[in-house]
């Protein structure tokens, strides 16, 4: 998953775009944004769906919460509404833990080179 791989000054994300981050089905976009009141796309004069660096954050917490940590979509949609701050610090704690590892394995394998 290539979150992290918004473009800086981008306002508008297509549907193929976020799917493409994801590595997910835009039919799956389609639905969480159906399901999650949280994501709020604009539409263009054809109907479009136009997603902001925002929804795709949003999208990020929702795809942590249903595809990493295997809750449910109601069950996801509660824990939004109960406590998204908690949730959004816990991905944020797991990306760092992720890219720490990441960086060690790295260096275990520079200095293993040595």
């Amino acid at each position: 998953m290539n979150t992290g791989e918004l473009q800086t000054g981008k306002l508008f994300y297509s549907i193929g775009e976020v799917a493409d981050m994801f590595q997910v089905n835009t039919s799956l976009i389609r639905y969480w944004d159906k399901e999650f009141d949280i994501i709020k796309p604009k539409k263009n004069k054809k109907g479009n769906r136009l997603f902001t660096p925002d929804d795709v954050k949003n999208f990020h917490v929702i795809y942590h919460l249903v595809k990493e940590r295997g809750f449910t979509l109601e069950g996801a949609r509660k824990k939004l509404k109960e406590n998204k701050e908690d949730t959004i610090n816990n991905i944020e704690v797991v990306k760092t833990l992720s890219d720490v590892k990441k960086l060690l394995l790295e260096l275990r394998k520079e200095l293993d080179e040595v």
